[in-house]
Protein backbone atom coordinates (compact mmCIF):
# COMPACT_ATOMS: atom_id res chain seq x y z
CA UNK A 1 0.00 0.00 0.00
CA UNK A 2 1.40 3.47 -0.87
CA UNK A 3 2.08 5.95 1.89
CA UNK A 4 -1.13 7.74 2.92
CA UNK A 5 -1.27 11.38 1.81
CA UNK A 6 -2.29 13.56 4.74
CA UNK A 7 -3.44 17.17 5.15
CA UNK A 8 -3.04 18.53 8.70
CA UNK A 9 -5.37 21.30 9.85
CA UNK A 10 -4.54 23.01 13.15
CA UNK A 11 -4.35 26.67 14.13
CA UNK A 12 -1.22 26.17 16.25
CA UNK A 13 2.02 26.13 14.26
CA UNK A 14 3.91 24.01 16.79
CA UNK A 15 1.12 21.42 16.76
CA UNK A 16 1.12 21.29 12.95
CA UNK A 17 4.87 21.01 12.63
CA UNK A 18 5.23 18.53 15.48
CA UNK A 19 2.53 16.25 14.11
CA UNK A 20 4.02 16.46 10.62
CA UNK A 21 7.41 15.34 11.94
CA UNK A 22 5.89 12.42 13.84
CA UNK A 23 3.85 11.26 10.86
CA UNK A 24 6.80 11.50 8.46
CA UNK A 25 8.88 9.43 10.88
CA UNK A 26 6.13 6.79 10.70
CA UNK A 27 6.04 6.58 6.92
CA UNK A 28 3.18 8.98 6.29
CA UNK A 29 3.32 11.52 3.45
CA UNK A 30 2.15 14.90 4.76
CA UNK A 31 1.17 16.81 1.62
CA UNK A 32 -0.10 20.00 3.22
CA UNK A 33 -0.62 22.10 6.33
CA UNK A 34 -3.51 24.46 6.99
CA UNK A 35 -4.23 26.83 9.87
CA UNK A 36 -7.84 27.78 9.05
CA UNK A 37 -10.96 26.02 7.85
CA UNK A 38 -11.03 28.05 4.65
CA UNK A 39 -7.42 27.12 3.89
CA UNK A 40 -8.23 23.48 4.59
CA UNK A 41 -11.06 23.49 2.05
CA UNK A 42 -8.87 25.12 -0.61
CA UNK A 43 -6.02 22.64 -0.04
CA UNK A 44 -8.40 19.68 0.00
CA UNK A 45 -9.64 20.71 -3.45
CA UNK A 46 -6.11 21.27 -4.74
CA UNK A 47 -4.30 18.29 -3.21
CA UNK A 48 -7.12 15.72 -2.76
CA UNK A 49 -5.37 14.05 0.21
CA UNK A 50 -6.32 10.57 1.36
CA UNK A 51 -7.06 11.82 4.87
CA UNK A 52 -7.51 15.21 6.52
CA UNK A 53 -6.59 15.47 10.20
CA UNK A 54 -8.90 18.27 11.30
CA UNK A 55 -8.88 20.11 14.62
CA UNK A 56 -12.38 20.85 15.93
CA UNK A 57 -11.69 24.39 17.04
CA UNK A 58 -9.80 26.77 14.79
CA UNK A 59 -8.82 30.29 15.79
CA UNK A 60 -10.13 32.26 12.81
CA UNK A 61 -12.98 31.86 10.36
CA UNK A 62 -15.08 28.70 10.24
CA UNK A 63 -14.45 25.93 12.74
CA UNK A 64 -13.29 22.39 12.00
CA UNK A 65 -16.81 20.96 11.99
CA UNK A 66 -18.02 23.38 9.33
CA UNK A 67 -14.84 22.85 7.31
CA UNK A 68 -15.44 19.11 7.51
CA UNK A 69 -19.02 19.50 6.30
CA UNK A 70 -17.89 21.55 3.31
CA UNK A 71 -15.07 19.19 2.38
CA UNK A 72 -17.35 16.15 2.71
CA UNK A 73 -19.86 17.83 0.37
CA UNK A 74 -17.25 18.16 -2.39
CA UNK A 75 -17.51 14.48 -3.32
CA UNK A 76 -13.77 13.88 -2.99
CA UNK A 77 -12.36 10.46 -2.02
CA UNK A 78 -10.82 12.22 0.99
CA UNK A 79 -11.68 10.91 4.47
CA UNK A 80 -11.65 13.18 7.51
CA UNK A 81 -10.53 12.44 11.06
CA UNK A 82 -11.26 14.98 13.77
CA UNK A 83 -8.05 15.28 15.82
CA UNK A 84 -8.75 17.22 18.98
CA UNK A 85 -8.18 17.75 22.68
CA UNK A 86 -11.92 17.73 23.35
CA UNK A 87 -13.22 14.43 24.71
CA UNK A 88 -16.81 15.65 24.49
CA UNK A 89 -19.60 13.30 23.31
CA UNK A 90 -21.41 16.20 21.68
CA UNK A 91 -18.45 16.85 19.39
CA UNK A 92 -18.36 13.19 18.37
CA UNK A 93 -22.04 13.33 17.45
CA UNK A 94 -21.56 16.55 15.49
CA UNK A 95 -18.44 15.22 13.77
CA UNK A 96 -20.33 12.18 12.47
CA UNK A 97 -23.25 14.36 11.39
CA UNK A 98 -21.04 16.54 9.19
CA UNK A 99 -19.27 13.60 7.56
CA UNK A 100 -16.18 12.77 9.61
CA UNK A 101 -15.00 9.16 9.44
CA UNK A 102 -13.03 9.25 12.67
CA UNK A 103 -12.52 11.05 15.96
CA UNK A 104 -9.12 10.82 17.66
CA UNK A 105 -7.84 12.62 20.75
CA UNK A 106 -4.56 14.48 20.56
CA UNK A 107 -3.07 12.55 23.46
CA UNK A 108 -3.35 9.35 21.40
CA UNK A 109 -0.07 7.53 20.72
CA UNK A 110 1.31 8.12 17.23
CA UNK A 111 1.02 4.41 16.44
CA UNK A 112 -2.68 4.48 17.28
CA UNK A 113 -3.17 7.58 15.14
CA UNK A 114 -1.48 5.85 12.20
CA UNK A 115 -3.75 2.85 12.78
CA UNK A 116 -6.78 5.16 12.70
CA UNK A 117 -5.57 6.65 9.42
CA UNK A 118 -5.24 3.16 7.93
CA UNK A 119 -8.72 2.27 9.19
CA UNK A 120 -10.49 5.18 7.56
CA UNK A 121 -8.51 4.73 4.33
CA UNK A 122 -9.89 1.18 4.12
CA UNK A 123 -13.44 2.46 4.46
CA UNK A 124 -13.84 1.76 8.16
CA UNK A 125 -14.51 4.17 11.01
CA UNK A 126 -12.10 5.17 13.77
CA UNK A 127 -14.14 6.12 16.80
CA UNK A 128 -13.54 6.14 20.59
CA UNK A 129 -16.10 3.66 21.89
CA UNK A 130 -16.53 5.36 25.27
CA UNK A 131 -17.33 8.71 23.67
CA UNK A 132 -19.57 7.06 21.11
CA UNK A 133 -21.57 5.38 23.86
CA UNK A 134 -22.00 8.70 25.63
CA UNK A 135 -22.89 10.50 22.41
CA UNK A 136 -25.56 7.97 21.54
CA UNK A 137 -27.39 8.18 24.87
CA UNK A 138 -29.20 11.27 23.67
CA UNK A 139 -29.77 9.79 20.23
CA UNK A 140 -31.36 6.70 21.74
CA UNK A 141 -34.31 8.75 22.99
CA UNK A 142 -34.98 9.87 19.42
CA UNK A 143 -35.36 6.34 18.09
CA UNK A 144 -38.77 4.65 17.84
CA UNK A 145 -39.98 3.10 21.08
CA UNK A 146 -39.24 -0.35 19.69
CA UNK A 147 -35.65 -1.51 20.00
CA UNK A 148 -33.24 -2.02 17.12
CA UNK A 149 -33.74 -5.79 17.22
CA UNK A 150 -37.26 -5.18 15.95
CA UNK A 151 -35.97 -2.89 13.18
CA UNK A 152 -33.21 -5.18 11.85
CA UNK A 153 -33.36 -8.85 10.91
CA UNK A 154 -31.07 -11.22 12.79
CA UNK A 155 -28.67 -11.33 9.83
CA UNK A 156 -28.63 -7.53 9.63
CA UNK A 157 -27.85 -7.40 13.34
CA UNK A 158 -24.95 -9.79 12.75
CA UNK A 159 -23.63 -7.63 9.91
CA UNK A 160 -23.93 -4.30 11.74
CA UNK A 161 -22.23 -5.75 14.82
CA UNK A 162 -19.26 -6.76 12.66
CA UNK A 163 -19.22 -3.32 11.03
CA UNK A 164 -18.85 -1.89 14.53
CA UNK A 165 -15.82 -4.15 15.05
CA UNK A 166 -14.20 -2.50 12.02
CA UNK A 167 -14.48 -5.42 9.60
CA UNK A 168 -14.64 -4.79 5.84
CA UNK A 169 -17.35 -6.29 3.65
CA UNK A 170 -15.00 -9.06 2.55
CA UNK A 171 -14.08 -9.90 6.13
CA UNK A 172 -17.75 -9.92 7.14
CA UNK A 173 -18.51 -12.22 4.22
CA UNK A 174 -15.85 -14.70 5.37
CA UNK A 175 -17.02 -14.50 8.96
CA UNK A 176 -20.67 -15.13 8.10
CA UNK A 177 -19.90 -17.47 5.17
CA UNK A 178 -21.85 -15.40 2.66
CA UNK A 179 -20.80 -13.52 -0.46
CA UNK A 180 -19.44 -9.94 -0.39
CA UNK A 181 -22.30 -8.95 -2.70
CA UNK A 182 -24.80 -10.20 -0.13
CA UNK A 183 -23.00 -8.26 2.60
CA UNK A 184 -23.23 -5.12 0.46
CA UNK A 185 -26.98 -5.59 0.12
CA UNK A 186 -27.32 -6.04 3.89
CA UNK A 187 -25.26 -2.90 4.53
CA UNK A 188 -27.44 -0.87 2.17
CA UNK A 189 -30.58 -2.12 3.88
CA UNK A 190 -29.16 -1.40 7.33
CA UNK A 191 -28.30 2.17 6.34
CA UNK A 192 -31.81 2.66 4.96
CA UNK A 193 -33.59 1.15 7.97
CA UNK A 194 -31.56 3.09 10.53
CA UNK A 195 -31.83 6.34 8.60
CA UNK A 196 -28.09 7.00 8.69
CA UNK A 197 -25.83 8.37 5.97
CA UNK A 198 -23.20 5.64 5.77
CA UNK A 199 -21.64 2.59 7.42
CA UNK A 200 -19.73 4.79 9.86
CA UNK A 201 -22.95 6.06 11.38
CA UNK A 202 -24.38 2.54 11.24
CA UNK A 203 -21.39 1.44 13.32
CA UNK A 204 -22.24 4.06 15.92
CA UNK A 205 -25.77 2.72 16.19
CA UNK A 206 -24.38 -0.80 16.43
CA UNK A 207 -22.55 0.23 19.58
CA UNK A 208 -25.87 1.44 20.90
CA UNK A 209 -27.47 -1.86 19.97
CA UNK A 210 -24.85 -3.74 21.98
CA UNK A 211 -25.28 -1.53 25.02
CA UNK A 212 -29.06 -1.86 24.83
CA UNK A 213 -28.86 -5.64 25.07
CA UNK A 214 -26.42 -5.79 28.00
Amino acid sequence: MPEPRILIVDDHQLAREGLRALLIDNGVDVVGLASTGEEAIALAKELVPDVVLMDVRLGEGIDGLEATRRIASLGLPTRIIMLTLHDMPGYVREALAVGAAGYVLKDTAIGDLCAAIAQVMSGQSALPIDLVNAAMKEERSRLPSTDLESILTQREQDVVALIAEGLTNKEIARKLEISPATVKVHVERIIGKLGVADRTQAAVLAVQLKSATV
